[in-house]
Parts: C-alpha cells; structure tokens; sequence
C-alpha cells in the first residue's frame, strides 16, 4: 500500500523546514516496515546540514530506539556540537492503513531534545494543525540539567 501524502504544510512552514519534512516523509516511505520502522525524524542544524533518524523497534521493547535518538546521535556522530545547534525538528509516522503524520516526540526523547537543544523548533501536530513549538515547551516543568 502506498502511504497517502500529508496533508498541506503550514503557511507559516520555511523552506527549510519543509524540506526536513519531506526528507522525512520519502525516508520513510522506502524503508517502512509495520512494526518495525514505523518512524522517520529528521533534524537541521545552524550549519544547514540535515540528520535522519529511523525508529528501529526491537522483540525485546527496551531494544527499540525511536527515531529522534538516532537522528541526535547522527547529528553528535558527526561533530555538530557547539555553536553548530539543532534548529530545527520534524517527525513523521506511518500508520497501518497508510496515512502519514507528522507528530510530537515521546517523552523520552522530548526530555533527550531539550537536554541538548531546548531552543530549537518542533513541528507538532495539535487538533488537525501542524504547528511549531519551542522544544523547552514540549515539557514545561523539565529541570534544566547541569553536564
């Protein structure tokens, strides 16, 4: 089954960032798999570069990894630390019957984006809105930690 397209991107939507979502969105229709490689994460830095992570769902459920931690560790794996910082963040996921979405991180990785880049922009879903927030937003009460 084809997966069915998004639906329009948001008018407020850079060409940056629909990029990232587009990226996203192709990566994850070639390497889908039900249950397996349902999510595709694609992150920008400062420096334009883009870092693509895909979910990879283990038998045993502490083996699964979601796709924004692999995205995060792509984009450390290849020195963008420092002044070179994440602006920007999309996930797209796949369901069963084939529609795609674009959608928040879980709270892991939300907890794992604002440890490292709490000032960069996620595109959520919110009602039937894809929308922007802050990363920091994602969890309000998060203590700041201290490396």
């Amino acid at each position: 089954m084809t997966a069915r397209p998004l639906a329009r991107r948001p008018d407020d939507m850079g060409d940056d960032d629909a990029e990232l979502l587009a990226a996203a969105t192709a990566l994850l229709g070639d390497v889908y798999v039900e249950g397996r490689h349902e999510v595709v994460a694609a992150m920008r830095t400062a420096d334009g570069a883009m870092h693509l992570g895909v979910h990879v769902d283990g038998s045993a459920r502490r083996s699964s990894v979601c796709a924004e931690g692999v995205a995060a560790g792509a984009v450390v794996a290849h020195g963008v630390t420092g002044s070179a910082e994440v602006t920007s963040i999309v996930s797209v996921l796949r369901r069963v019957e084939g529609t795609t979405h674009v959608i928040e991180p879980c709270g892991v990785c939300a907890e794992l984006i604002t440890d490292y880049w709490p000032d960069a922009t996620v595109w959520i879903t919110r009602g039937d809105d894809i929308v922007r927030v802050r990363a920091a937003e994602l969890l309000p009460a998060k203590r700041l930690r201290r490396w």
